[in-house]
């Protein structure tokens, strides 16, 4: 933290930069939430507001913890010992998912795409045939290290028609891509504060379906976990008590990023400015790390010969006040990412990430392309202002 500085321009994918009326309400507003009825009544129609969002006419829950939270409790909720689960993999998310199936005595299957391509559906399908069944499927729509969005529209007609119950990781995907959980007959949709929405770190959302619910209702052993446990939610409302004391200011502060959220139009303007950030890296010469199914919300880029990442990030940081993302894993010192979702969806903040990004590079001895990088990005802008006009 840098005192009497200016803060730093946080261009991450995730957390993200709040908006002032999202920070100003983590200030606005005191009760005690467990014997309040109003702020009961405010917390049901949060949830309502975000099940709207995703097009669910299922419940949503929002859980005190951070995005991990949420798919481990899908996990400890949706899988009984013994079952068989597929983790359905093509980057670190989706094989992290393995070991919470296995933490709640799943016997897991692994299907492991390529690891800079989005999931193929067919491929899929044909896994499940050969070695099915399957009751529950884990799968991450945003590769948020690779910077993939699965198509999980065609994902969820793969498993609803072998009869296999979806828990999806949406969590740096709602928002900023197309998300319609009905319509896609998905089960447990689950989502993340500090993604698209650009709320406080530390909140993890959970949207059910009917058979969801009734597959928690209907398990015939207990889940092995209090807080990690989606069944404990279910009749809150009806008990007129929260399971355990809610973080009142923080879910003030979601209500307004939720409110800030326009999902008929965002998911077209994030298409824009990452078209435009990806088309801005691939003019000066530099490698995507996706080949495919490249994601709205964040850009992967390879790293050049010879540059470290901690090398670059502490120059951005320190030099030009810039965070950006780095890999992790398999990716670690790989790769550099941008996050451009959420408040993060800026012209002049990514502008001036990636001139902090140059100049970098060229303290380095690193020369990509001739022009200032802002100057292409917002070239390629400027070629969708009438649509960007219309988000």
């Amino acid at each position: 933290m840098r005192k009497n500085e200016k803060p730093y321009l946080i261009m991450t994918p995730g957390p993200t930069q709040m908006h002032p009326d999202v920070l100003g309400a983590l200030s606005q507003y005191e009760t005690n939430p467990d014997l309040d009825s109003d702020f009961l009544v405010f917390y049901r129609r949060l949830c309502q507001d975000i099940s709207k969002k995703m097009n669910a006419s299922g419940p949503t829950f929002i859980l005190a913890g951070e995005g991990i939270l949420g798919l481990e409790a899908a996990c400890a909720s949706m899988i009984e010992p013994g079952d068989r689960v597929l983790t359905i993999s093509n980057g670190i998310f989706g094989r992290g998912f393995n070991d919470f199936s296995k933490m709640y005595g799943a016997q897991t299957v692994m299907y492991e795409g390529d690891l800079r391509r989005g999931l193929d559906p067919a491929k899929l399908d044909r896994f499940i045939i050969d070695h099915g069944p399957f009751k529950v499927a884990t799968v991450v729509h945003c590769e948020t290290p690779s910077g993939i969005t699965n198509d999980l529209e065609t994902i969820g007609k793969v498993l609803n028609r072998h009869g296999i119950l979806s828990i999806v990781d949406a969590v740096s995907s709602f928002g900023g891509e197309k998300l319609n959980v009905d319509a896609w007959g998905l089960d447990v949709v689950l989502s993340g504060s500090q993604k698209v929405l650009s709320g406080p770190a530390g909140l993890s959302t959970a949207t059910l379906s009917q058979r969801a619910v009734e597959r928690i209702k209907g398990r015939t052993t207990p889940i092995a976990s209090y807080y990690a446990n989606l069944s404990i939610w279910l009749d809150y409302y009806e008990k007129k008590s929260f399971p355990y004391t809610q973080p009142v200011q923080m879910l003030i502060a979601l209500d307004k990023a939720v409110e800030r959220l326009e999902v008929e139009t965002l998911a077209e303007r994030h298409k824009i400015f990452a078209e435009a950030v990806r088309g801005t890296f691939e003019q000066l010469g530099f490698e995507l790390y996706a080949l495919d199914h490249e994601s709205n919300t964040v850009t992967t880029v390879l790293l050049p010969s010879g540059v470290d990442f901690k090398t670059l990030f502490n120059q951005m940081k320190t030099v030009h006040g810039v965070l950006i993302g780095g890999g992790f894993n398999f990716l670690e010192n790989r790769i550099f990412r941008i996050g451009h979702m959420g408040e993060n969806l800026s012209a002049e903040k990514i502008a001036a990430a990636l001139d902090a990004l140059q100049a970098c590079f060229i303290s380095m001895g690193t020369v990509f392309g001739t022009r200032r990088y802002s100057e292409v990005f917002c070239e390629l802008l400027e070629q969708h202002q009438e649509n960007l006009k219309a988000c």
